[in-house]
Order: structure tokens, then C-alpha cells, then sequence
């Protein structure tokens, strides 16, 4: 990675995209540094590290910490991803909105994209306000609970929120790589010089002994080399192009292959799942504590994050999102189609549904692959935190599959860049 940027550094055009894209980091951590007002930041912060193990911490470690700062862009690109869900999945179920995503070209894309942005506003709307009255009903933490003051902290989160979506536009028209993938990189990265004080504080104070400081640091380094694997493992399916003859010419005949990903769809799943496995903790979270002892003790204690039914839950979660996510961006009998108009083949197989149904076995068993080892890299931080005691663990995973996807991605995006260059200059 450090070889690549190096090299597009040394091109004037691809420089110019890389400051812009730090640029926009700068800004973005500005803004991440600056609390909106009437709100006691203090109290606030604690509460949030109270609440880690739901669905607030992990809205704070994707805001990169503003979430528990309450700063114009603690919401961050959540109200974004939110929406690109929502749409994503409204495209599947309807009819119209669906074919404008395929047949609608360049001109649908753009209505799509339209949709979302307003959609994203929505959502930043929605949750603007429930931020506001979950500081409102905890006391405190607000310094002014007028209207006035409501007024402006809502606004103030929303106005952020749709900054943060300029900027990730901004980004991937004129700098590099995906922009929203861009700030949720910058945004998780901004915590580990938080989380390295954390782990020699709690060594240096004896909470923690140094061989667990080890242990999961070598822990970290493995999780890193197996998410890099797994993104770029594929299997490629052999496909064969017929010979057609026009006129005196002979076209066809080649070979290829057809590329499926092995983690297809990222890691929206563990997001999803995470979020819809955390709703029972964090309803937990908000009532009153009850006595030791009694039966809604036990069952706070079932659903926690660190209980093993949760993770239980969480992982079949995983499994049931990814198949989900792989029909949606990968059609058997699209492909299938597709092969057979271009005169391609898999050896073995009569093109139609015989190679549809071949796709879709060979996608069921990379998928499901692939569904376990999300399930694995999700799971393993939950384990160790339960293990020495550290819940602060349990987005781990979630974090290292981001950070890891988004640094690939933007490598290729400069290889890409630098390849379109060097074809460029020949052609020239």
C-alpha cells in the first residue's frame, strides 16, 4: 500500500486527488472536534461508555468517538449508510424503483442517488431528534432543554450529517476511492491512539496483565492477515467463448473465467446484524435495573452482549444477511443469460438453466464460506473481550473488516488510476 502511494504521489493529477482526499480528513476531524452547545459533554461521554455494549457504541465508533462528544457531526455517515440499506433493499422489492436501477443507464443512477440523498435526510431527522431526547431524558446532560435549544441541537446535527454526505460525495467524484468508505476509514483510525492509552493504562495500573496486552495485540496482526486474505480470495469458474465466423474472420474461441468473490457483500451483513442483535441489550439498557435474583434479571443477563446467546443470535444473523446481500448483487440466471448471449459456456454444462443451476450451488457454498468467516472474525473480539474482561471488544471486528476493505479499495482505485494513466500516455 505504502509502494502504491508512493508512486501516485510522483503523478501531478493523482497528487492533486490525494491532497484533496486528506482535505476533506481535515475537515471532517475538524468537525468531529467541535460540540454542539447547551450539551455537558462530560456527562454525556460517560453515559455513552456505559451504554458501549449496545447500539450507541457502535454508532460511536463509527462517528470516531463525536457521537459521545456531541459534535455537529456525531452522527456521521450513519444517517447515509442507513439509507443506502433501506434503498438497496426497496430496489429488490419494488418493481419500478428496481427498473429504473437496471434499465434506467446513467439517468436512473442519478434518480436512485437523488432518492437516497433525501432519504438520508430523513433519517438524519429521525435521529437527530431521538439523539436530542435521549440527552434530554437523561439529567444533566443538557445545559439548556428550551425550545430554542432543541432547535438548534437538532438542526446542528442534521446540518453535519449532510456536510459529512457532501463531503463523501465530494471525495469520490474528485479524490480517491469510495468518499463515505473514506470517512468511516478516517473516523475508526481516530480511536486507536485512544485505545492504545487505554490498554498501558490498564497494564501500568495492574487491571490488565502484559501478556493479555500481547496476546491481543498478536490477535489484531492475525485478524488483519485473514481479513486480507479472505478479500481478495475468489473462485473463478472456467468460461468458454464459441468460435463464430463473420465473413472471412473468425471471432471467439477464448478463454475466461468468471470471478465471485468469496466475501461478497463486505460488511454490511455484520453491520445489519449487529444492529438488529444489539435492539434487545439496548432496550435492556434504558429500563430500570432489576434486583438480583429475579426473572427479568436473568433474561437482562441472556440477552447482554457477553452472553452466549447473543452470540449465538449475532452469528446466525451474519449467516441469514450475507445470503441475502449475495442474491441481491449476484443473479444466477442473470449470468446465465448473459453467457449465453455472448456465446460463453462453462465446460460441462448446457448454457440455460443447467449453468444457472451450477451458479447458484458453487454461490450457495462461497457464500456460505464466506457467511462463517464473518461470522468467525465478529465473533472472536466478543470472546475475548469476555475473556479479560474488556466489552469495549465487541465492535472490534466490525472495525478491522472496515479498515482493512476500505485500505484494499483504495489501493486498487490507485492502480486503477495509475493504469488508465500509463494507456493513456501510449495512446497519446
Amino acid at each position: 500500500m505504502v509502494q502504491t502511494i508512493r508512486k501516485a504521489w510522483g503523478i501531478p493529477e493523482l497528487r492533486k486527488k490525494i491532497v484533496f482526499t486528506l482535505l476533506m480528513m481535515l475537515i471532517f476531524r475538524i468537525g468531529n472536534a467541535i460540540p454542539v452547545p447547551y450539551v455537558d459533554t462530560n456527562l454525556l461521554e460517560t453515559y455513552i461508555q456505559q451504554m458501549s455494549t449496545t447500539v450507541l457504541g457502535l454508532y460511536n465508533v463509527m462517528s470516531g468517538g463525536a457521537f459521545a462528544q456531541a459534535t455537529i457531526f456525531a452522527l456521521g455517515v450513519q444517517p447515509y449508510i442507513n439509507s443506502s440499506i433501506i434503498i438497496q433493499l426497496l430496489t429488490v422489492a419494488i418493481p419500478a424503483l428496481e427498473r429504473l436501477a437496471r434499465e434506467g443507464g446513467e439517468e436512473g443512477k442519478k434518480k436512485i442517488q437523488s432518492i437516497t440523498r433525501y432519504t438520508t435526510v430523513a433519517i438524519a431527522v429521525l435521529q437527530g431528534w431521538a439523539y436530542y431526547m435521549l440527552m434530554k431524558n437523561n439529567y444533566g446532560i443538557l445545559t439548556n432543554d428550551s425550545i430554542w435549544a432543541a432547535l438548534v441541537i437538532i438542526v446542528s446535527f442534521i446540518a453535519g450529517s449532510c456536510f459529512v454526505m457532501w463531503m463523501g460525495e465530494q471525495i469520490t467524484e474528485f479524490g480517491i476511492g469510495n468518499g463515505i468508505s473514506m470517512i468511516l476509514f478516517a473516523g475508526i483510525l481516530s480511536r486507536v491512539p485512544t485505545m492504545v492509552s487505554g490498554m498501558i493504562q490498564s497494564t501500568v495500573s495492574g487491571d490488565i496483565a502484559w501478556w493479555m496486552d500481547v496476546l491481543l495485540v498478536v490477535g489484531i496482526l492475525v485478524l488483519f492477515v485473514l481479513v486480507v486474505f479472505v478479500s481478495e480470495a475468489e473462485r473463478r469458474i472456467p468460461v468458454q467463448y464459441a468460435k463464430r465466423q463473420v465473413g472471412r474472420k473468425m471471432y471467439g474461441g477464448q478463454a475466461s473465467t468468471l470471478p465471485m468473490k468469496v466475501n461478497m457483500s463486505g460488511v454490511l451483513p455484520v453491520i445489519f446484524a449487529q444492529s438488529i442483535a444489539m435492539i434487545p441489550s439496548t432496550i435492556g439498557a434504558f429500563m430500570k435495573a432489576p434486583e438480583e435474583g429475579t426473572f427479568w434479571y436473568s433474561v437482562l443477563q441472556a440477552i447482554d452482549t457477553k452472553s452466549v446467546l447473543y452470540m449465538i443470535f449475532y452469528f446466525v444473523m451474519i449467516i441469514l444477511f450475507s445470503y441475502f446481500y449475495s442474491t441481491i448483487q449476484f443473479n444466477p440466471v442473470e449470468i446465465s443469460n448473459n453467457l449465453k448471449k455472448n456465446g460463453g459456456f462453462i465446460p460441462g454444462f448446457r448454457p440455460g438453466k443447467p449453468t444457472a443451476d451450477f451458479i447458484k450451488k458453487v454461490l450457495g457454498k462461497i457464500t456460505l464460506f464466506g457467511a462463517i468467516y464473518l461470522g468467525i472474525v465478529a465473533i472472536l473480539p466478543l470472546l475475548i473481550g469476555k475473556i479479560i474482561d474488556n466489552p469495549a471488544l465487541s465492535i472490534g471486528g466490525t472495525s478491522v473488516i472496515i479498515v482493512v476493505g476500505v485500505a484494499l479499495e483504495t489501493v486498487r482505485a490507485l492502480e486503477s488510476q495509475m493504469l488508465m494513466r500509463q494507456y493513456k500516455g501510449f495512446l497519446e
